[in-house]
Formats: C-alpha cells, sequence, structure tokens
C-alpha cells in the first residue's frame, strides 16, 4: 500500500461508511394475532383467540375472514398502533370486546353498541327463537310489545322475522333508546318499530299486545363481587334488579295479563336460579301453559305463557310441558 504524501495528505478523508440500521419489527397479520392471543388467555381472557381477530379487524377496517386471507401481510404501525390501544383495554380494563369496537352481532343482524346499553347475549336469542316458533303466520298484523328494549335487539330482531307486525320498545333510559332508535333504523324496520321511554308497562298503558317480550335486568346485588370485571362497563340499571335480582321481574309478571290480548304470549329471560319463581309468578297472574324453556347450553334462560284464549282451549306448554 503506497503512504500518503504532499497534497493527498492535505485533502480531508471522507468518513467510513455508516452502517444501515436494521429495519424496523414488521409484524404480520398471523403474528400479531398469535401473540395477542396468548397475552389475553395469560391474563384469564378465556375467548382470547375471537377476541383478538375481532380487535384486530376492527383495528384494519376489515372482517375477520379477510384476517384469514392476509396472514402473512405486514400490518403497518399506524395499524399496529389502533390494535395496540385496543389490546391494552381488554386486557388491563376489561372492556367487553363489542365496546371497543361499537359492534355486536344478534340474530345475525349487526347491532351498535355504547356504553349507554347492555351489549346483546347469544343466550338471549332463546326468548326470539321460542316466541318465532309459535307464530303460525309470520305475514300477519302482529302487535308485539319489547319491555326494556336497550340496544333494540329483541324489536329489531322480531321486526325483521315479521315483516308486517308494529312493534313497540320501551326503556327508561332515553341514551338507550337512542341506540336502539339507530338499530332500528340500520336494520331497515325504523317504519314499524315505535320507541318509547318509561319504566315497565307505564309507557302503554291501557294497551294490548299479541306478544310481549322482555330481558329485564336480573341480576342479584348480593353476587355483585362475583361477577366478571367486564360487567363494570356495562350499565347498572340494565343489569341489576335488587338483592335477588327478581324486583323488575315480580312486577313484570304480576301486570303482563292486563297487556295481552285473548291467547296472547309473554316472554321473559331470566337467571337459571330464577325460572321456578317466575313461572309460579306468572301461574298466580292468571296465565295458561307456563313453561321453561332452555338455551343452547341446557340452562333455564326464558319463563313464558300464554293468556286466557277466548275459546279457553289450551295446548301444552312451551317446552313440551310446565316447569
Amino acid at each position: 500500500m503506497s503512504a500518503v504524501t504532499g497534497r493527498d495528505a492535505a485533502r480531508p478523508q471522507s468518513p467510513p461508511a455508516r452502517p444501515q440500521s436494521p429495519p424496523a419489527r414488521s409484524w404480520t397479520v398471523l403474528e400479531l394475532l398469535r401473540w395477542t392471543q396468548g397475552h389475553f388467555a395469560s391474563r384469564g381472557i378465556e375467548t382470547a383467540r375471537l377476541d383478538a381477530e375481532c380487535l384486530l379487524a376492527a383495528a384494519l377496517g376489515c372482517d375477520r375472514l379477510r384476517l384469514y386471507l392476509d396472514f402473512d401481510k405486514p400490518v403497518e404501525a399506524s395499524e399496529r398502533g389502533r390494535f395496540r390501544e385496543l389490546v391494552r383495554r381488554r386486557a388491563d380494563e376489561r372492556v367487553p370486546v363489542a365496546l371497543l369496537t361499537g359492534r355486536r352481532e344478534f340474530w345475525s343482524l349487526p347491532f351498535e353498541v355504547t356504553p349507554d346499553v347492555l351489549v346483546p347475549r347469544p343466550e338471549t336469542e332463546t326468548l326470539v327463537d321460542w316466541l318465532l316458533g309459535r307464530v303460525p303466520d309470520r305475514e300477519a298484523e302482529l302487535r308485539i310489545l319489547d319491555l326494556g328494549t336497550g340496544s333494540g335487539a329483541i324489536a329489531v330482531a322480531l321486526a325483521s322475522e315479521l315483516p308486517k307486525a308494529r312493534v313497540t320498545a320501551t326503556d327508561a333510559s332515553p341514551a338507550a333508546l337512542a341506540v336502539a332508535e339507530r338499530n332500528a333504523l340500520a336494520n331497515g324496520v325504523a317504519d314499524r318499530v315505535a320507541f318509547l321511554a318509561g319504566d315497565a308497562f307505564a309507557p302503554v298503558a291501557g294497551q294490548r299486545f299479541d306478544l310481549v317480550a322482555s330481558n329485564p335486568p336480573y341480576v342479584a346485588l348480593r353476587d355483585e363481587e362475583r361477577l366478571p370485571p367486564e360487567l363494570r362497563h356495562e350499565p347498572r340499571a340494565a343489569l341489576f334488579a335488587g338483592p335477588d335480582g327478581t324486583d323488575l321481574l315480580r312486577r313484570l309478571a304480576a301486570e303482563v295479563g292486563e297487556h295481552l290480548v285473548p291467547g296472547g304470549l309473554a316472554a321473559f329471560e331470566v337467571g337459571e336460579e330464577q325460572a321456578s319463581r317466575v313461572a309460579d309468578w306468572l301461574r298466580a297472574a292468571g296465565l295458561r301453559d307456563v313453561g321453561v324453556v332452555r338455551d343452547a347450553g341446557a340452562r333455564p334462560r326464558v319463563v313464558a305463557g300464554r293468556a286466557e284464549p277466548r275459546d279457553r282451549q289450551t295446548g301444552g306448554g312451551p317446552d313440551g310441558g310446565t316447569s
């Protein structure tokens, strides 16, 4: 190697090339799902994989099916940021997925949900299914009442299946009614569902209906400390009903007969340990064919009965027998 001398020695030397920084970590859809599933599972979240998929789909603005088609697709930093915040709130604050995404499916229909309403549960579809199974003519011009409508899930589901029915949906919360009205509009049934503010049967005093349905608050206050932390994010008024959870159910059972046409049907969602008492209250109120309907998990979920028909002829109970 030759020595550097003269003018060459005075010439400033170029700095050595700086090594290139390694590229930032690039996460694919599948990697994010796997990591998040493990993270949720470690925090005791039972539906870890499903929750991870729902939140990532929300962050990416797509549906869950798209995730499976794009497993190897890198997720942009901005999208990862949105997803990270959703994951944090789900794991650390135990906010329900539906409240993080603002959406929940019920009866295969999309519903908006907010902290003002109870998140619709699959178990409540038992009530809708039972009522529809007792409607002999779905083109009939039925009058239906949904007490304590919340997000409007029951009212909208019934209206979607019964095209000539007129549904009245009540709730004591104006904020909940606003959500329910938007859901009726989004699902194309707003012209056949009327929303009224008020407690229990007060908004429909003197009116009678072919079908009365309700998923009222029925959680016992004495059980509050044992409930999943997710329920802290849902409205207390939609959950709790006195020490044993039956304060409102007792009232509704006593009054429902006055709001049914002859032969009209009433169905109430209940807690597992409340079914036999609610059935007794309905019988005491004069309803016939009272029985208990079980959900997909074989738990007592709905108590239903029928008003005295004009001809006084009755059939079997809603579950093939009485409770």
